[in-house]
């Protein structure tokens, strides 16, 4: 079964599931030539009994726009996650989860489909795309930031902070950065 790299991004009110909330999340299926098979998105209410993070409830304090888009249609958290994970189920390959940082989104990803779809079809597959630039650069990792890369590994996409326009944005990073590695192989 081939790849199928599934670029997702989240928006929540807090550092860590469980204790505070996933409010949205979104993903795009890519082949490895940038095509973009599927994507799949849902904001969701937030968890019985979770917290605020207070820093993050002021941070989403100066995004209004990308704050209303996050709490609009807002769909259960068991419903949510079982139609995603029947979603990456039904895409044409084993799903490879893609994220910047990989490190906080797959966590959320992750303690959400395992709570309330009961399974993760990621298993434990989780590419960060840091760490795949930090190897192409060859510098030291903290020095790994977008704005020390070269600009044609992006396309014109605006940060949005809405986590479906996110996903697409650092999925087509990623596509970017494998053809590069893939000339060089």
């Amino acid at each position: 079964m081939s790849e199928i790299y599934v670029s997702t991004d989240v928006e929540t009110d807090g550092p860590i599931p469980g204790e505070y909330s996933m409010l949205s999340f979104g993903s795009a299926a890519f082949l490895p030539d940038k095509n973009i098979v599927s994507t799949f998105t849902a904001n969701l209410s937030t968890l019985d009994g979770a917290k605020q993070d207070p820093d993050t409830v002021d941070w989403w304090k100066s995004q209004p726009l990308a704050w209303s888009k996050a709490r609009e249609d807002l769909n259960s958290p068991d419903e949510a996650m079982k139609n995603y994970c029947q979603w990456l189920k039904d895409l044409p390959g084993k799903p490879v989860f893609v994220g910047y940082p990989a490190s906080f989104d797959f966590m959320f990803i992750s303690w959400y489909l395992n709570k309330f779809a009961k399974e993760n079809p990621f298993s434990y597959l989780a590419l960060d795309i840091k760490t795949f630039a930090w190897v192409k650069l060859n510098r030291p990792f903290l020095e790994v930031t977008k704005s020390n890369m070269p600009e044609h590994w992006f396309d014109k996409c605006e940060k949005s902070h809405v986590a479906l326009d996110d996903a697409i944005e650092q999925g087509l990073l990623f596509c970017n950065i494998l053809k590069e590695k893939n000339k060089t192989s």
